[in-house]
């Protein structure tokens, strides 16, 4: 097997880990939002950390800290990156738990089109007509449903931004994906610890407070946050920049089956209109970078 083809395995094995998140979190509902972020903060620190420490990483990690304390624009940086992966996972667990999963969706779906945006007004990037053209088809499907809801999709458009700015800032601070993520766990993971002694003092915590099951899958939502992120970066080490835009509508796909099929959410004509654009405007962006890419190899 050659590594491009080991690469699309890592990768798309990691987006459909994610795909594949609501049930995860549909398991614990009964668990708060904000204890199920605690969890996950902490368990997410404590379980990279054991990995970094097993595969003898630990130098390279004290040397990343090291840099990072020298150079306090890429330290703020990391910081504000793990703020906003924080907001982003809480919203996404809080959106899943009271049965918003279809916006969850479309907040993935216009990731891609959102960090475009951000590309082109901070990097100053540039798009091709039929990616311009993709791009105010998307925005038509959002407006269709915006109009006909009578409210603003605020869980996808947070979700989109968070994660788009989140990719943004990552572009810029130089880090291997897993020390990275210990060390963006390292900047939140007092919080995250003072919560839940918040919840303690309080007798609202679930953890060691209801049943076995539920204290598993706490304990594993560290694993489960890890696990996929390594996939994905083993993955993208071995295949283009455009495989990668096409594998990632994998996860969204998913989420929005379950949310129809098997949580039963209402997805009514005015979701199927709004969606087919969107999905319209993924497929023309997608073709139109697919063949932007192609031609550069030709020309190379």
């Amino acid at each position: 097997m050659n590594e491009e083809r080991k690469g699309i395995i890592w990768a798309a094995s990691a987006y459909l880990l994610w795909g594949f998140f609501p049930l995860y979190w549909k398991t614990i509902s009964q668990v708060s939002s904000g204890e199920i972020l605690a969890s996950r903060i902490f368990w997410s620190f404590i379980t990279t950390l054991l990995v970094v420490m097993i595969l003898g990483k630990r130098k390279e990690l004290l040397s990343d800290i090291k840099g990072l304390m020298k150079d306090q624009r890429q330290m703020l940086s990391l910081i504000l990156a793990a703020l906003l992966i924080s907001i982003n996972w809480f919203l996404y667990i809080w959106a899943v738990n009271t049965d918003r999963i279809i916006e969850t969706s479309l907040g993935y779906y216009i990731n891609p089109l959102v960090s475009v945006l951000i590309g082109i007004v901070f990097l100053k990037e540039r798009l091709a007509k039929a990616q311009i053209v993709a791009f105010f088809i998307a925005l038509a499907g959002v407006l269709i449903m915006t109009f006909a809801y009578g409210r603003f999709p605020w869980v996808a458009f947070s979700l989109a931004l968070s994660f788009a700015f989140y990719g943004l800032i990552k572009k810029t601070v130089k880090l291997e994906a897993l020390r990275g993520l210990t060390i963006e766990t390292l900047f939140i993971v007092p919080l995250a610890v003072t919560y839940y002694i918040f919840l303690f003092a309080k007798g609202d915590a679930q953890f060691l407070h209801t049943d076995r099951l539920t204290d598993l899958l706490l304990m594993l939502s560290g694993a489960a946050t890890a696990i996929p992120l390594l996939l994905f970066a083993k993955g993208a080490q071995r295949i283009p920049l455009y495989m990668i835009g096409f594998l990632q509508y994998i996860a969204p796909t998913l989420m929005l089956l379950l949310a129809v099929l098997v949580y039963g959410e209402n997805f009514g004509n005015v979701d199927i209109l709004s969606f087919s654009l969107i999905w319209l405007s993924l497929l023309l962006f997608s073709y139109s970078t697919f063949k932007g890419n192609r031609n550069k190899v030709k020309i190379n």
